[in-house]
């Protein structure tokens, strides 16, 4: 019997799949998969554009030394400025070709300078001779024999402000690039560079290829404009997601901007190397990081060195891994030579050249943290922090090189002879050191290690000053001629004080001992502790205390009996300003480190001119100069000459405080003025006196630095008269021992008899009645 299907069964028979409907389906989902797309594509747009067309770097502040300026009769050794060449990465060679090359032949030295802007507008390259006679420039000219006024060299840059992330770069433009490096990373990083949008299947596939081929990575797949993209734009994350970011963005890029500009970006962005917590992005940063010159001036076997360090920065790192970065560099040129970037002939000599890096703390790479605290100090007086770290301002200043090298190397020199005597293990520094004509710094050690960016001791450690202050209580004196002169008769002898809080004051000369009666330079040229309070006493603290702060000090003193022996306290900072005055003749000049700001641009912005101000009667000044020579000619300060000759005049002071807890020095010649402080940050005891501590140090700097010697103009109302050396009495200069002193006119003592003219006992009865007088 035949079965005949259910109509339930006829109900479950398969219907055909219905296609349209699921195209309808996937249509829509791809729709709005292309809408998200586009939406996607229109936001990556935005951001490309926005970051891209605007402000794309956030350059740090630039802080240059100040510029050598060249001229004949310039105080200047060959080998300062050899130095300095060498700091500003000139190339030593046999004849001179192209900026940044130099020659050396005898005392002459032949070189072709860089272009820099200056505030006052673009210095152009050009090629000089210097010829040189001892410590002095003897001769300058123009590559064509003729003589030159004068040629100022590019400055060495110090340092820069940076922002939180501490990227630094410097901007380079397209034209400014070698030839090599550009046709070399094309060659290596991306072939198609030209031709592509963006992405590169082609590159992909040569790169998969190339490295199966050879067993070793020697190509990637991603093209420069992708590269770009993610260290502008993205992280590092690996995903695929990313990646495809990556390539939307890049083709976004290229359809908005051209090559060149997109080039020119990848130049200044890419990840070079770190240097500390600064990181060294883009070329023009890295060329100056690694081999202390301009891009522009760069060799076949540097271009190859820097583009092989593109694929790992770190891995590649010439300083920690040279034989690695020796290898990459070779494969690189092997590939330019393949690419016909340079010729066979060109890549084997460029193989066979060593790395050619500077050298890891040398000049060139070194930081000099003391004297950019400084400069930052001041810049905030005008400018925001953001201005500093973001604006690419250039901040041209004072600092001097060579005496920033002399005064570390001063300072090393003192601590290693002292290292080993018992009570300096834990001792500290401080040096300042400035041109007492303009007040300008030109060198500072914040401590004992130049290079630690920490407490900067010159600017921030308040210590007693000890017999520092004692000049300030002479020129008080001084400033009283109908009262005071050099020679006026003082008592060095034992006293006491009652003080306002009922304590007694009994201060004591250094040794233990009086010395009874003095003439009054004496007491500033021995550093008498007991003459100088009496002096101070009588003319009253308040006094004493109004001179200091018409010397330059802002920081207000006790006026304690005390106070009159240094047991007021300040900075070697503010010590320098008050020397400063003093080596001036009395014209106070407020210390400054900066010269001028440039914008990014090149924009003038200002100017930091030296302002000078009379404070203090030319005379009296003369007068305690004159008193601080004899402080180095016979007093504290005598063990200078030594090791300076004596022809070199000089003037100073030394300062130690109780139980030796601080010893200073502050002296100065016609050039130079330095500020040396030296004891232990807790305060403790040291076995240093101002003499053989601080003063150990100022005398290497000077060694080192050839100071000259001081040549004071005598004001108008200074007079010269013969005196005898004992009494003070004026006599006749045919006396024997008759001597000149200076004094203000009106102050100076009568001329005595010729000599023979009166009996010794008129003599000593004229002397009598002048002492009592």
């Amino acid at each position: 019997m035949k079965r005949t299907r259910s109509p339930r069964s006829r109900s479950r028979t398969r219907q055909p799949f219905n296609w349209r409907s699921l195209t309808g389906w996937l249509f829509k989902i791809g729709l709005v998969c292309l809408v998200v797309l586009a939406g996607f594509s229109i936001y990556l747009d935005a951001i490309v554009q926005e970051k891209f067309s605007g402000k794309r770097w956030t350059i740090p502040a630039k802080v240059y030394a100040r510029p050598l300026e060249l001229f004949s009769g310039l105080k200047l050794g060959k080998d300062d400025f050899l130095t300095e060449l060498d700091a500003l990465g000139y190339r030593r060679e046999k004849t001179v070709e192209g900026p940044g090359s130099v020659s050396v032949a005898g005392s002459s030295v032949e070189l072709n300078t860089r272009g820099f802007q200056f505030y006052e507008g673009e210095e152009p390259a050009r090629s000089i001779k210097v010829r040189f006679s001892g410590d002095y420039v003897s001769g300058l000219s123009s590559s064509d024999g003729s003589s030159l006024a004068v040629a100022r060299l590019e400055p060495l840059l110090i340092g820069g402000i940076y922002p939180a992330h501490n990227e630094d770069r410097i901007l380079v433009k397209l034209d400014q690039t070698p030839k090599s490096l550009i046709d070399g990373l094309v060659a290596v990083e991306d072939r198609d560079f030209w031709t592509h949008h963006g992405v590169s299947l082609r590159s992909i596939g040569r790169a998969v290829w190339v490295n199966m081929s050879s067993g070793q990575l020697r190509q990637g797949g991603s093209t420069l404009t992708q590269q770009l993209v993610k260290n502008f734009y993205l992280t590092s994350e690996r995903s695929l997601t990313r990646k495809a970011t990556e390539a939307m963005m890049a083709v976004l890029l290229e359809l908005h901007y051209d090559k060149k500009e997109i080039l020119e970006a990848y130049l200044n962005e890419v990840f070079l190397g770190q240097d500390g917590t600064r990181a060294i992005h883009g070329f023009g940063l890295a060329s100056q990081y690694f081999f202390g010159q301009p891009l522009s001036e760069l060799k076949l076997h540097q271009v190859a060195l820097l583009v092989g360090m593109v694929k790992g920065p770190s891995y590649y790192n010439p300083r920690r891994y040279p034989d690695r970065a020796l290898e990459r560099r070779n494969l690189v040129i092997d590939l330019m030579a393949e690419q016909g970037v340079a010729t066979a002939q060109e890549a084997a000599i460029a193989k066979q050249r060593p790395l050619g890096l500077t050298k890891s703390g040398s000049l060139t790479n070194s930081s000099f943290p003391g004297f950019l605290d400084l400069v930052k100090r001041q810049l905030r007086q005008d400018y925001r922090e953001e201005d500093l770290t973001e604006e690419g301002l250039r901040i041209f200043t004072s600092f001097d090189p060579i005496l920033q090298t002399k005064a570390e190397s001063a300072m090393a020199e003192t601590m290693k002879r002292l290292d080993g005597r018992k009570g300096v293990e834990n001792i500290e520094s401080a040096m300042v050191v400035t041109n007492p004509e303009t007040g300008e710094v030109q060198a500072l050690l914040g401590g004992r290690d130049p290079r630690f960016a920490g407490y900067n001791r010159a600017l921030d450690a308040v210590r007693q000053i000890g017999s520092l202050i004692k000049p300030a209580v002479y020129l008080t004196a001084l400033e009283r001629p109908s009262q005071y002169t050099l020679t006026t008769l003082i008592k060095d002898e034992p006293f006491s004080v009652k003080t306002g809080d009922g304590q007694v004051w009994r201060p004591q000369n250094y040794e233990r001992q009086a010395h009874g009666t003095i003439f009054l330079y004496q007491g500033l040229a021995h550093s008498y502790n007991l003459s100088t309070a009496r002096l101070g006493l009588d003319i009253g603290v308040p006094e004493v205390l109004k001179t200091v702060e018409r010397l330059g000090v802002s920081r207000s003193m006790q006026p304690y009996p005390s106070t009159l022996l240094g047991a007021g306290a300040l900075t070697p900072m503010e010590v320098a300003t008050m020397y400063q005055t003093l080596a001036n003749g009395g014209f106070n000049t407020p210390l400054r480190s900066i010269r001028s700001v440039l914008a990014a641009d090149g924009e003038p912005l200002k100017r930091y001119p030296f302002q000078i101000q009379q404070r203090f009667d030319p005379g009296a000044i003369y007068l305690v100069q004159y008193a601080m020579q004899r402080v180095m000619r016979e007093g504290t300060g005598r063990s200078v000459y030594t090791q300076l000759s004596p022809a070199l005049n000089l003037a100073g002071k030394t300062g130690t405080t109780n139980d030796s807890r601080d010893s200073w020095f502050a002296g100065f010649s016609q050039d130079l003025l330095a500020v040396v402080w030296m004891g232990r940050d807790d305060n403790g005891k040291t076995p240093l006196t101002g003499a053989t501590g601080a003063l150990q140090v100022w005398t290497g700097f000077m060694k080192r630095a050839k100071p000259q010697s001081l040549d004071l103009p005598t004001p108008d109302n200074i007079v010269q008269a013969w005196v005898n050396p004992a009494t003070g009495q004026g006599t006749d200069p045919s006396c024997p021992g008759a001597v000149q002193m200076p004094y203000i006119r009106g102050s100076e003592p009568a001329p005595g008899p010729a000599c023979g003219g009166q009996s010794p006992s008129d003599s000593v009865m004229d002397w009598v009645r002048g002492w009592l007088n």
